[in-house]
């Protein structure tokens, strides 16, 4: 039987390796390129993806900038919500808290979904099996709870071998690109960059970065995490932004950079446009290999946001904000063992309703989940980035470009790129569906509820009110 502690988690577990895999992981580069470069070439930009990719990698290094200062000055596993409460206060740090309920929990939910539904299309496609969806999302999210309770540093390993093998699958298809033709480096060229519907460009390109921004939640499992957490976000923000537009100017190269965008509309219904080039350049047998690392890298996907979104259940129960038990780890690993039972527990039978209920896992499940957890962590990054400013300017900070200038630019781009999410979040989800089109207002309800908690706690419950500017923990 599991003993359990309250409120700390296990400490020194993490390099700054380990929490680049857990982010990385997230992020999901093999499903980033196959489904939203895809995307984005297809209703976007056309060959102009690869210089939207590295535009949106320049403005959240300059969100980084400020982003790992403060890490620097605070640690906690509430993430952004630790850093909104230091810097605007505790009203505004529970709004960012329940938005980032919200959307982690929904993308969890829509991952699930994800994994269950390309894992039953690969067997099909790869060994010839029909096997039902819900089998796949059923293994997955065992394998999570498993993995879950074993402790960061297990998560880490397991995300590390599976990055390692969905990028090299996809270092090859560059390579034999390269080898072929050249990249055509017409391709960011401004003329080209900035044409087509360039606003949707660069709303798939920031959604490839969705997960960057969890390096501060695992900086209290961190060593040193006053070195390690801003090392872990530069390499992050720069090894994502690299390896896509270098991935997808491969991509673009093959198809011709002025036929880019009719060639990914040709295959937008069928989604398989990096596999159609992958069997042209690498041939059948790695294309196949292609199609298992998708399932890979769904699921380590679906583990890192897991990891994410129970790192915020903990932070609000040891907080007291939420059930005290949220905040209890494992006596022997410091894993938040019943915040992760939680959050799985929600994320299967929200997809167990999609299943009963016969609703499509890709269409239905995994546009409207994936689409608002998009969003609200968009959303997120965007209030983040806001805070990052105040915190050093009511300190008077003398590093006006690190804590000023830098990060006021990286979140007015985040601000700009929330409003392109919300006005385009049909698209961004995937779906036109009328119910679709709503979703967006649970982010307003979450922000209410913050709100409302935030109220109702200083009125009835100040010590705990009082003790949320307290959140964040010495570092070690």
């Amino acid at each position: 039987m599991e003993t359990g502690s309250a409120g700390r988690l296990r400490r020194d577990a993490l390099g700054t390796a380990g929490v680049v895999f857990l982010v990385l992981a997230a992020v999901a580069p093999l499903t980033g390129i196959i489904v939203i470069a895809a995307l984005g070439i297809a209703v976007g930009n056309g060959g102009g993806m690869p210089g939207a990719f590295a535009i949106a990698a320049l403005i959240l290094l300059l969100f980084g900038t400020g982003y790992a200062q403060m890490s620097k000055d605070v640690v906690g596993a509430g993430g952004f919500y630790v850093y909104v409460t230091k810097a605007l206060g505790r009203p505004p740090g529970l709004v960012a808290a329940f938005v980032a309920l919200v959307g982690y929990n929904c993308f969890v939910a829509g991952a699930v979904g994800t994994s269950g539904f390309f894992t039953a299309s690969v067997v099909q496609q790869v060994f010839g099996l029909d096997t039902p969806w819900p089998l796949w999302s059923a293994v997955s999210v065992v394998a999570v709870f498993l993995l879950g309770r074993r402790g960061v540093d297990v998560s880490a390993k397991v995300l590390g071998t599976s990055l390692v093998l969905e990028v090299s699958i996809l270092l090859v298809l560059d390579v034999a690109v390269l080898v072929r033709h050249g990249y055509d480096f017409t391709a960011f060229a401004p003329g080209v960059v900035f044409s087509g519907s360039v606003g949707l460009a660069f709303l798939f390109a920031f959604n490839a970065f969705v997960g960057f921004e969890a390096t501060g939640l695992f900086s209290e499992e961190a060593r040193d995490p006053r070195r390690t957490i801003p090392r872990a976000t530069y390499i992050a923000i720069t090894a994502i932004g690299v390896f896509a537009a270098v991935t997808t100017l491969a991509i673009v190269t093959a198809l011709g950079v002025a036929q880019a965008g009719q060639a990914g509309q040709d295959h937008l219904s069928t989604g398989d446009l990096v596999f159609s080039i992958s069997k042209d350049y690498l041939g059948s047998t790695l294309t196949d290999v292609m199609m298992l690392l998708l399932v890979v890298s769904l699921f380590a996907a679906l583990l890192a946001l897991h990891n994410s979104a129970t790192r915020y259940l903990f932070a609000l129960g040891r907080a007291r904000v939420l059930p005290a038990a949220l905040g209890r780890t494992n006596a022997k690993n410091g894993a938040p063992y019943i915040a992760s039972a939680v959050q799985i527990a929600f994320a299967t039978i929200v997809a167990g309703i999609f299943a009963v209920t016969g609703l499509d896992p890709l269409a239905d499940l995994t546009a409207s989940m994936t689409g608002i957890g998009t969003l609200g962590i968009i959303v997120l990054q965007a209030m983040a980035g806001v805070a990052v400013v105040v915190y050093f300017r009511r300190r008077r900070d003398p590093r006006v470009w690190t804590t000023a200038v830098a990060p006021g630019l990286g979140g007015l781009g985040l601000i700009g790129v929330t409003v392109l999410a919300v006005v385009n979040f049909p698209t961004l989800a995937g779906s036109e569906a009328p119910v679709i089109a709503l979703l967006p207002w649970l982010l307003v309800i979450a922000a209410v509820v913050g709100l409302g908690m935030a109220l109702r706690l200083r009125r009835s419950r100040p010590e705990i009110y009082a003790g949320l500017t307290d959140i964040a923990v010495d570092a070690p």
